[in-house]
């Protein structure tokens, strides 16, 4: 059989019909294929082996995508049924209930970091020293100071580290943020990303724990709790004793795509101010539910990140928000106009905002469009990722940064690059927290 070619123009053509059905102009898809580079076709035995660790939902979606680019031979989970049932999706992959014991494998280039955000941390400086490459679920850290932790050891065992923000990938935020970072809108003078609501459930029961589970393992470096299924596996994210709530598992999307369309991907705001909208039940969930946040720019830009009830804690769409809010998303407002991008989504105050093109561009933002296809491309090259260590650690930076306005229930002063609050001892004291012994910096 010949092999199928298509011409150039012909693809442009579908390329542009294509283009209206996603909302992007014909000129940027074009420009976006102008930009594109063919990678040079490799042997069958080209392709990494590759493990996964954390194989929840997430974690096993991540390792299905690396599969178009390496081989998964190996799966670790504190919940055996869990590892096992991943063995049997990736070919008899070995299991693993300790990643150190995985992480001794020196046949395996990449892993897939899954786990919940209380073991991210701890897991990647182990990848990093067993000479290992990772693609690593947001949120990036637990802490500030975890973040600060990573870059530098990144940097020291010059380690790729792809942060799972994909949107970085998707061309409509892109595009949205070139548009912006260009001028299009003007003058930028405020952002609202807009989050969904999490769930307000509780009180709890303790229960049994399972006997396939390591409990202890899995609550890792945090304050240890009597089993309570609620706060395991996908609901970690509702705990402040392992994550944020949506303010950091959806917050480290879009508020990483806030900081993308400010300019400020390395730095952060001057000041935050953050209050719950709702009391959490006790003995139930206690990360905010809903919530304000206000932040400001060093440039004078404002910023408020806010909950919306039109959004369920998954994305979906729940119903018509309350006065006052958006669906989930990010809309840059300027002096000449506003755009609002979200998944599936963009779309601006005037059509011709986004319909002319940029004839002069002063910033031209990373072009990736494949977010796991760039991490393994980035393996080969060692050139930083999209979404690199510095990157990932600012985005989550400014959710924690929210989460501590939040607690403290008053108006905290940021200084970015020093990453300490200005003359606030009790502010400070959240930068980092005390880990459970023995699951501290010490075990890798």
């Amino acid at each position: 059989m010949k092999p199928f070619f298509i011409n150039r123009r012909s693809f442009l053509r579908r390329s542009v019909a294509a283009a209206a059905a996603t909302g992007l102009p014909a000129w940027f898809v074009e420009e976006t294929l102008d930009a594109a580079t063919s990678p040079a076709p490799r042997s069958p035995s080209d392709k990494p082996l590759v493990a996964l660790i954390g194989c929840g939902g997430q974690g096993k979606g991540d390792a299905k995508g690396a599969q178009k680019f390496g081989d998964i031979v190996a799966v670790c989970d504190v919940d055996r049924n869990r590892a096992e049932k991943a063995a049997t999706e990736f070919n008899g992959a070995k299991v693993y209930t300790d990643f150190r014991k995985l992480l001794e494998r020196d046949d395996i280039h990449a892993i897939i970091n899954g786990t919940p955000d209380h073991w991210h941390t701890l897991i990647n400086l182990a990848i990093f020293k067993a000479g290992k490459d990772v693609y690593s679920e947001k949120p990036l850290t637990l802490t500030i100071d975890e973040g600060r932790r990573l870059v530098t050891a990144a940097r020291k065992h010059k380690r790729i580290l792809q942060t799972g923000s994909q949107q970085r990938s998707d061309p409509r935020f892109r595009f949205a943020c070139e548009l912006v970072r260009n001028g299009r809108i003007g003058k930028l003078r405020h952002v609202i990303t807009s989050l969904p609501d999490g769930p307000r459930r509780g009180p709890f029961e303790k229960a049994p724990v399972p006997p396939e589970l390591d409990w202890n393992f899995w609550q890792g470096q945090t304050a240890e709790h009597d089993y309570v299924p609620e706060r395991c596996h996908g609901n970690f994210r509702y705990w402040l004793d392992y994550s944020g709530g949506t303010m950091t598992d959806w917050g480290a999307h879009h508020n990483d795509i806030a900081l993308w369309g400010l300019g400020y991907e390395r730095s952060g705001p001057i000041s935050i101010e953050g209050k719950r909208l709702i009391d959490p039940i006790p003995r139930g969930f206690d990360a905010p539910s809903e919530f304000q946040v206000d932040y400001l720019y060093a440039n004078g830009v404002s910023h408020r990140c806010q909950s919306t009830s039109g959004n369920g804690p998954d994305g979906s769409v729940k119903g018509q928000p309350r006065d006052g809010e958006l669906p989930h998303g990010v809309k840059f407002i300027g002096s000449d106009g506003w755009i609002f991008v979200t998944r599936g989504k963009i779309e601006a105050s005037r059509p011709e905002l986004l319909s002319e093109p940029l004839t002069k561009k002063k910033v031209e933002l990373y072009m990736s469009k494949d977010h796991m296809g760039n991490f393994f491309d980035c393996i080969r090259s060692r050139k930083a990722p999209i979404c690199e260590p510095e990157i990932g650690h600012r985005s989550v930076s400014v959710c924690h940064l929210g989460v501590i306005a939040i607690r403290l229930g008053r108006k905290l002063q940021w200084n970015p690059s020093r990453e300490q609050f200005v003359d606030d001892k009790e502010a400070n004291a959240f930068i980092a927290r005390p880990q459970r012994k023995p699951f501290t910096y010490a075990m890798v």
